[in-house]
């Protein structure tokens, strides 16, 4: 066992969400630039995270506590588990089991917001969710392993061999980050606020906090994922990522909302066949 193998999951875990609070905060300043605003200072996120970890919380039922614990856990436990570079099918359960303890939270209390914003969660957990696994398979059936080091180690990228795959990563990605035109269980702008917050609106205080730094987990978890189809040299995968990154805020900035059951037939008719027609070759042997 390197060095290396140690490091880099405890790296993860203290860094992961700092990492993720940057990019949330960089998120936020390029959107209102390209909105014509001056926008939030970079750190804004941060001094969101404290100002709200010390408001008064308000619960209510001890259910949504539980769930909303359970949501953190399991996106570090996925995070930590990919850079200990575990099984990569395992590890997206996991992710899996995270998002679905969200949805759980949200159905747990009586709130007519809460419970159509947990119905819509899942309706994007069941979006993204099919294309992350079919990736997966699709890295197996290439590499011949789901082991993450061996994906690391194997002397070759995936892009050149998968790239119907990672066109449909992007489409998971943009569900995943809850971007536009697939913000549609959290309404993330301001224009779209029919729903108050969605899946979050039964959270207030340090519950909140805890919320919105598992999604700087997990959006370090997804930009990770992207950047192993250019594992080696590591770097161009982390630039390649970054950039993806940088797309993604473009196109939630010139996007419209679209509703859910567009939302559907891109992820599944879209996402889903490019994933399979890039597995065609690799399944049959021809290559």
């Amino acid at each position: 066992m390197s060095v290396w193998t140690v490091l880099a999951p405890i790296l993860a875990l203290i860094l992961g969400a700092p990492v993720g609070g940057l990019l949330k905060g960089i998120d936020r300043k390029i959107s209102a630039r390209m909105q014509g605003r001056v926008g939030p200072p970079i750190l804004q996120p941060f001094y969101d995270f404290f100002k709200l970890w010390g408001k008064e919380t308000i619960v209510a039922n001890k259910a949504q506590l539980i769930f909303v614990w359970l949501y953190f856990l399991l996106v570090v436990a996925a995070l930590v588990l990919l850079f200990m570079g575990q099984d990569l099918l395992m590890t997206l359960f996991v992710l899996g089991f995270g998002g679905v303890c969200l949805v759980a939270g949200a159905f747990s209390v009586r709130s007519p917001y809460s419970q159509f914003g947990g119905y819509r969660e899942l309706l994007q957990i069941l979006s993204y969710e099919p294309i992350l696994l079919l990736t997966a398979v699709a890295i197996y059936l290439r590499i011949g392993t789901f082991q993450v080091s061996s994906i690391l180690t194997s002397g070759q990228p995936l892009l050149p061999y998968l790239p119907l795959a990672f066109i449909a990563v992007l489409i998971a990605l943009t569900i995943k980050m809850r971007k536009s035109p697939f913000d549609i269980a959290a309404s993330e702008h301001a224009a779209h606020q029919e729903l108050v917050r969605g899946v979050y609106t039964e959270y207030s205080g340090r519950y909140y906090a805890l919320i919105e730094i598992t999604y700087w987990y997990e959006l370090v978890f997804v930009l990770a994922f992207v950047a192993l189809f250019w594992a080696v040299p590591l770097w161009i995968g982390v630039l390649i990522a970054l950039a993806c990154y940088l797309l993604e805020l473009f196109v939630d900035n010139i996007s419209a909302r679209l509703t859910w059951r567009w939302m559907l037939r891109i992820s599944w008719i879209g996402g889903v066949v490019l994933v399979l027609v890039n597995m065609i070759p690799w399944a049959g042997g021809w290559w």
